[in-house]
């Protein structure tokens, strides 16, 4: 048992085990780390809310805008955390976790994210089931920016996360399909309170949407040698969803600020209800196809540098 304890310890980087004990060893760093970011992220906004008067203890909190907006910037946190963990357990360079020279393929990531938006969105309004009335008045640009500054932030901790570190640890053990499919799971554990808030049917598309998503940024990190594109596509999803069409972001519903007043027409599962295009059969169609795209350039890459 000892020993057993000792090999799954989140606080070495022993390799020489199992597969299964390995797997359960980065999860367990994983959950660690993930903890560790949370407890730190809480105490800073405690601290924070009493530094400005208010008694968290009393129920007396910020306004949602600015909760939301301290939500994503405190993400920092987590990716603090992890980074930390990386150098100091793991004893790897940032390279090695995702951060390299590729930086370039950060736009690739958000001409990516922008695509699928475009046509997921066109053909869910070709099915009449969202529509656009409009740009907004009074378009507050300085906190649209900032949400664009957190989501920023909240894609590339996701990211760091999930393809950084658990895809890049696992890979060095298990199968690439295998360490996919476990980074991916973890990925879709923290969306499941939300997923299932409305009608069933909408959290089972949520789940194959989230794991098509999850398989594309794994493709795009193994094929890109870094995170950088994934980030780009994760964050820049989220900001063009949220911040700039007005539309339902993972459930969240309450609008902040954005320039176009898109509207779903009515709950179903071609807009996918409360949650959003995320759980639309439409993005599904949309996601699967690119999927596809990325799985067979991926195979002609490899055949390829097999040749030379």
């Amino acid at each position: 048992m000892k020993t057993l304890l000792k090999n799954i310890s989140p606080f070495n980087n022993k390799m020489e085990m199992s597969s299964a004990l390995f797997i359960v060893k980065k999860l367990i760093a994983f959950l660690l780390c993930y903890v560790a970011g949370m407890l730190l992220a809480e105490i800073i906004v405690i601290v924070i809310h009493f530094a400005m008067g208010y008694n968290v203890l009393q129920g007396e909190m910020l306004d949602f805008q600015t909760m939301l907006l301290m939500k994503y910037y405190g993400d920092i946190i987590f990716i603090a955390v992890m980074l930390l963990y990386w150098k100091v357990v793991e004893k790897k360079s940032l390279s090695m976790i995702g951060f390299n020279k590729r930086f370039g393929s950060y736009f690739i990531g958000i001409g990516i994210s922008v695509f699928l938006l475009a046509i997921s969105i066109g053909g869910i309004m070709i099915l009449g089931k969202i529509e656009c009335r409009g740009i907004f008045e009074n378009i507050n640009v300085f906190m649209l920016l900032l949400f664009v500054g957190g989501f920023i932030i909240q894609g590339a901790m996701e990211e760091v996360l999930c393809r950084g570190f658990l895809l890049h640890t696992l890979k060095e053990k298990v199968s690439l399909p295998l360490a996919v499919l476990i980074s991916s799971a973890i990925f879709i554990l923290p969306h499941g309170s939300s997923l299932f808030s409305g009608e069933f049917i909408y959290g089972i598309i949520g789940i194959i949407n989230l794991f098509l998503i999850s398989i594309i940024f794994s493709f795009l990190t193994i094929m890109q040698k870094s995170i950088w594109a994934a980030c780009g596509l994760h964050s820049f999803w989220n900001a063009i969803l949220y911040s700039v069409l007005g539309l339902n972001l993972s459930g969240n519903d309450e609008m902040s600020t954005a320039v176009f007043n898109m509207q779903s027409i009515g709950e179903n599962i071609w807009n996918g209800g409360i949650y959003g295009i995320e759980a639309s059969v439409v993005t599904t169609v949309v996601l699967g196809a690119f999927a596809m795209v990325l799985w067979v350039c991926g195979i002609k890459r490899v055949r390829n540098n097999a040749k030379n």
